[in-house]
């Protein structure tokens, strides 16, 4: 797996990678992560992987770590 870069933010961190004819985009947020696969040739090259890893992207992203740390939470709590 070969780190392609990565792409700044204040509330996550995010790598990009090439892997076995793919692009991994992973999302970090304190003890969570969210990995994308997307498949090479789906876009153009690694400048239009970038492209689609836009702000909108990046907001639903976050609103998917507020579920996943909400469901953390709770099944902790319940345990």
């Amino acid at each position: 797996m070969r780190v392609i870069g990565e792409i700044p933010h204040p509330n996550c961190k995010i790598t990009l990678f090439s892997w076995n004819n793919r692009y991994l985009v992973k999302l970090e947020q304190g003890y969570l992560e969210q990995t994308y696969k997307i498949d090479q040739f789906e876009v153009s090259g690694d400048e239009g992987l970038i492209q689609i890893i836009n702000e909108p992207f990046i907001e639903q992203a976050l609103k998917i770590f507020d579920e996943m740390n909400h469901a953390w939470s709770k099944a902790i709590r319940e345990g």
